[in-house]
């Protein structure tokens, strides 16, 4: 119970890494702001969650939203000690032919989101002389594959300012750290599978891109979690600034064949 009398805010928290990471602090004993913009997603997660969970229908690239989000978590739970941002999309395509607006999307969702939501909470953690900010990033932060110019800067993007956050607010008590996975069994992996399968089954997919990871398998959400878990517990309390890599190996691979 080692989120007992916190109070965690996760965005994203309705799919996904996001859901994994709100039952896992719920299993914890935390009061959880599951914050969506899926209506239905929201009430189902809450529902079968349950513990001292609690849901807000709001679109992270909107700043009234997210200020609104925060405000319901210090509504309810007497102030903010968490944020965890996992709200994310993944989008194809170089900068030649990725539309203008996607571009945007992505960048908005993915970095942006995470501003907004920190912008609001930061000042809740003062009050409550600390917290901690954890960010879901991605592997492809360091090493991208072709075609996903918006998505891999986007991830980039949240691992340098997740160290500019680390060094202004850490006078503060407040820590800001990254999680960067390579493929997890989410819904946006098998939308992802979706699109490559071609003539294979989802799965067939999913195992293949498994392979390319030194472990065999993708992740799971669930691990994912327990990762955030720790970096927002008081176990982590002088890491800050980091980006971790949950990967299954993947960026201790060279990706070439080297010559004898």
């Amino acid at each position: 119970m080692e989120f007992e009398s916190k109070s965690i805010v996760v965005t994203g928290g309705s799919f996904g890494m996001g859901r994994a990471c709100a039952e896992r602090f719920a299993k914890g004993g935390g009061s959880v702001l599951i914050v969506s913009n899926d209506q239905a997603s929201v009430d189902k997660a809450v529902s079968e969650i349950g513990g001292r969970t609690t849901g807000f229908v709001g679109d992270v690239r909107d700043s009234k939203a997210m200020q609104a989000a925060v405000s319901e978590a210090v509504s309810r739970f007497g102030g903010v000690d968490i944020l965890a941002c996992c709200a994310g999309i993944q989008r194809y395509g170089t900068v030649v032919d990725t539309p203008e607006d996607v571009w945007d999307d992505v960048l908005d969702v993915n970095l942006k989101g995470i501003y907004l939501a920190s912008k609001y909470a930061i000042p809740e953690m003062r009050k409550r002389g600390g917290g901690a900010i954890v960010a879901i990033s991605s592997v492809q932060a360091y090493a991208s594959q072709a075609g996903v110019a918006a998505y891999t800067a986007s991830k980039g993007a949240i691992n340098a300012l997740v160290r500019a956050m680390s060094l202004d607010h850490a006078g503060e008590n407040i820590t800001v750290n990254a999680v960067c996975p390579a493929s997890i069994d989410t819904p946006m992996l098998r939308w992802s599978a979706d699109l490559h399968k071609g003539d294979r089954t989802q799965d067939d997919m999913i195992a293949q891109w498994g392979k390319g990871h030194p472990l065999g398998r993708v992740g799971r959400a669930e691990e994912v979690a327990e990762l955030v878990a720790f970096l927002a517990s008081d176990k982590a309390r002088f890491i800050t600034g980091a980006d971790m890599k949950i990967d299954g190996g993947t960026m201790a691979k060279l990706g070439i064949v080297l010559p004898e």
